[in-house]
């Protein structure tokens, strides 16, 4: 597993754009305006944030950064 990870924020609401756009804004794991998730950073990830990169933000995270809980 890549220890490489990226925040996404979403920023801006996709009211307005297409329905396809929407889905991938809900594909990253993003519901609510402000929120934001730690996803791997690989070529799909990097797809789909290209994808709709007027509605969110990326972030490059450090490995300090990124703490594991196991439930």
């Amino acid at each position: 597993m890549s220890s490489e990870m990226v925040r996404v924020t979403y920023v801006k609401s996709a009211i307005g754009y297409s329905q396809r756009q929407k889905d991938t804004v809900r594909s990253l794991g993003l519901r609510r305006l402000g929120e934001s998730v730690l996803v791997p950073d690989n070529p799909a990830i990097r797809g789909m944030v290209a994808a709709v990169d007027h509605l969110v933000r990326i972030d490059p995270v450090a490995d300090a950064d990124v703490t594991f809980v196991e439930a």
